[in-house]
C-alpha cells in the first residue's frame, strides 16, 4: 500500500514538473474590425492559478478564473462597452515561447498566438 501511495505521489509531482509556467510578459497582433490590434499579456502563474492582465488600445483589462493543466492556460476577460457586458473567453495552448489563443467572445472564435518578450 505504501508503494502504491508514494508511486502516485512521485507522479502528481512529475506532472507538475512539466506543467508550463506562463509568469511574464506576453505580446500577440489580434484580428479585429480594424485591422490588427496589439496586446500585451502579464500574466502570473500560482501552481495552477493564473491571474494578471491584458493591456491594448482600451488601456488594461483584468483576467479573471484563470486556470493551468499542463500546457492549457484558459481565463475569462469581462468587458463593458456602451453599458453593454461582454465576457471574453480565452484558452490557450503553450509551447516553448509562444501560447497559441483561441478568443471567443459569442461571434466566433478567433485565433492567434502570443510570444513571450
Amino acid at each position: 500500500m505504501k508503494t502504491l501511495v508514494l508511486s502516485a505521489l512521485l507522479g502528481l509531482f512529475a506532472v507538475a514538473a512539466w506543467a508550463a509556467d506562463v509568469t511574464g510578459k506576453w505580446v500577440a497582433q489580434v484580428p479585429g474590425r480594424q485591422g490588427n490590434q496589439e496586446l500585451t499579456f502579464n500574466l502570473k502563474q500560482d501552481g495552477n492559478t493564473l491571474t494578471g492582465t491584458i493591456t491594448g488600445g482600451r488601456g488594461d483589462q483584468t483576467i479573471s478564473d484563470g486556470k493551468v493543466e499542463g500546457d492549457n492556460i484558459s481565463f475569462v476577460v469581462n468587458l463593458e462597452f456602451n453599458g453593454n457586458k461582454i465576457t471574453q473567453n480565452y484558452k490557450g495552448t503553450v509551447s516553448g515561447d509562444e501560447i497559441k489563443f483561441t478568443r471567443d467572445a459569442g461571434r466566433g472564435p478567433q485565433e492567434f498566438t502570443a510570444k513571450k518578450q
